[in-house]
C-alpha cells in the first residue's frame, strides 16, 4: 500500500465501521445480537454487486486478525476457573456430551461428503463450541445467571470453548505441515495444553507485578494498554511455538483475570474492541458468497449441519440425570454458537481447511443457531431466581450491544 491508497482506505474504514455500527444498533432494536447485523453488512459489502471490500482485503484482514486476538483475550479475561469448580461435575458432563455429539456427527457428515480428515475435524470443532456471550445475555435477561442451570451452562460453555480452541489450534497447526500423522496431532494437542498451563504457572509470577507497577503510573488507560501488549505478546509466542494465536490471546485473558486491575482492563478494552471486533465480523460476512446460497445442495448441507448443531447441544442437557433442574433449558442454552463459532469458521477458512461451500454453510449454521438458541431458551426457561439481572459479561457487551 502506498501513500495514495491511504485516503481510499480511510474512506473504506469509515463505511465499514459506520455501517457495522448502524446494523448492530438495528439488530439490537430487534432483540438480536449486534454481530448478526455486522455479518449482514459484510455479506452486502463483500458481494460482487457492491465490490467495496474487494480491493482492500489484505488491510482489512489485519484489522480482523487483531479483532480475533482482542475478542479471545476478552473471553479469557472473563473466564472464572474458580467459579467453574463450583459446578465442576455437572458442567463437565454437559460439556463433554455437548462437545462429543456435535463434533462426532459433524465429522461423520463431512466424511460422508468426501471431505478430508482435518477438514472434517475443523467443521466438528465449530459445531462443538458454545457462544458464551449470547447465552450469558439471555440468562441475564431471564434473571437466571446465578441459578443452578445458569451456573452449569456457563461452566459447560467455558469447558467447550477451551477444548474447542485446543482442537482448532491443532487443526490449524496440522494445516501448516506437510505430512499429518497421529503423532503430530498428539504433539500439537500437548503443545496447546502445555502452553496454557505454562502461561498460568509462570505468568502469575511475572505479569501481576508488571500490571500493578504500570497501574500506578498516572497515565489514562495504562493498565489496559499493558494488558493488550501482553495479549499480543502471548499470541505471538504461541504462534512461534507452533500453536495458534487464539491460544495465546485466551491464555493472556485467563492470566490477567487474577489481577486486581481486571475490571479496569475489561472496561478499557471495550473501547478498543469496538474498533477492531466489528471489522472482524464484517470480514467473516464478506467471505460468504451470496450467489451460491440458492444452490439446493448447499441448502441441504446447511440444513443437516443446523440439525446436528441443535440436536447435539439439546441432548447435552439430559446428561444431568442425577440433578434436579430444567434439563431441556440447559441443552437449549448450549445451542447458540455466536461469536466463538464465527471465530472458528474464520480461522479454519483462513487456514484453507474449509472450501467455499463449507465456509458458507458453517457461517450460515452459526447465524441460525444464534437466532434459534435464545428463542428456545425463552420457551423452556425455569422460573427466574431474581438474582444476577445486572451482571454483564464484557465480550457479550462487545459483540451484542450497540
Amino acid at each position: 500500500m502506498n501513500g495514495s491508497d491511504v485516503p481510499e482506505l480511510l474512506g473504506l474504514l469509515f463505511v465499514v465501521l459506520l455501517a457495522a455500527r448502524l446494523a448492530g444498533i438495528l439488530a439490537r432494536r430487534l432483540n438480536q445480537p449486534a454481530v448478526l447485523g455486522e455479518l449482514l453488512v459484510g455479506m452486502l459489502l463483500g458481494s460482487s454487486a457492491t465490490g467495496l471490500i474487494s480491493g482492500a482485503e489484505d488491510v482489512l484482514r489485519v484489522f480482523a486478525e487483531l479483532g480475533i486476538v482482542i475478542l479471545l483475550f476478552q473471553i479469557g479475561l472473563e473466564t472464572d476457573l474458580v467459579r467453574l469448580l463450583e459446578v465442576g461435575a455437572a458442567a463437565l458432563a454437559v460439556a463433554l456430551v455437548g462437545l462429543v455429539l456435535p463434533f462426532g456427527l459433524g465429522y461423520a457428515l463431512c466424511r460422508w461428503w468426501d471431505y478430508g480428515t482435518f477438514e472434517a475435524i475443523a467443521v466438528g470443532a465449530t459445531l462443538a463450541v458454545t457462544g458464551i456471550g449470547v447465552t450469558a445475555r439471555v440468562l441475564s435477561e431471564l434473571n437466571l445467571l446465578d441459578s443452578n442451570e445458569g451456573r452449569i451452562v456457563l461452566g459447560a460453555a467455558v469447558i467447550d470453548d477451551i477444548l474447542g480452541l485446543v482442537m482448532l489450534a491443532v487443526v490449524e497447526g496440522i494445516s501448516r505441515g506437510e505430512s499429518p500423522s497421529g503423532w503430530r496431532v498428539v504433539g500439537l494437542t500437548a503443545l496447546s495444553l502445555g502452553f496454557l498451563a505454562a502461561t498460568m504457572v509462570l505468568g502469575k509470577r511475572v505479569v501481576p507485578p508488571v500490571v500493578r507497577w504500570f497501574s500506578r503510573v498516572d497515565l489514562a488507560g495504562s493498565a489496559s494498554i499493558v494488558a493488550l501488549t501482553i495479549a499480543l505478546g502471548l499470541a505471538w509466542l504461541s504462534a512461534q511455538a507452533g500453536s495458534a494465536v487464539i491460544i495465546g490471546a485466551f491464555a493472556a485473558g485467563l492470566l490477567l483475570r487474577r489481577t486486581p486491575q481486571a475490571r479496569d482492563i475489561e472496561a478499557g478494552l471495550l473501547h478498543i474492541g469496538h474498533l477492531f471486533v466489528p471489522v472482524f465480523f464484517v470480514c467473516v460476512g464478506a467471505g460468504v458468497n451470496l450467489q451460491v446460497l440458492g444452490d439446493p445442495r448447499l441448502l441441504g448441507v446447511i440444513l443437516l449441519l443446523f440439525l446436528v448443531a441443535v440436536a447435539g447441544k439439546l441432548a447435552s442437557g439430559y446428561a444431568l440425570y442425577w440433578i434436579d433442574c430444567r434439563r431441556s433449558f440447559v441443552g437449549a442454552a448450549m445451542v447458540p454458537r455466536g461469536a466463538v463459532g464465527l471465530v472458528f469458521a474464520r480461522v479454519a477458512g483462513e487456514a484453507g481447511l474449509l472450501d467455499e461451500t463449507m465456509y458458507n454453510a458453517v457461517t450460515v449454521m452459526v447465524v441460525l443457531t444464534t437466532l434459534v438458541g435464545p428463542a428456545l431458551m425463552r420457551m423452556l426457561s425455569p422460573p427466574p431466581t431474581g438474582r444476577g439481572s445486572h451482571r454483564r459479561i464484557a465480550s457479550d457487551v462487545l459483540v451484542t450491544e450497540p
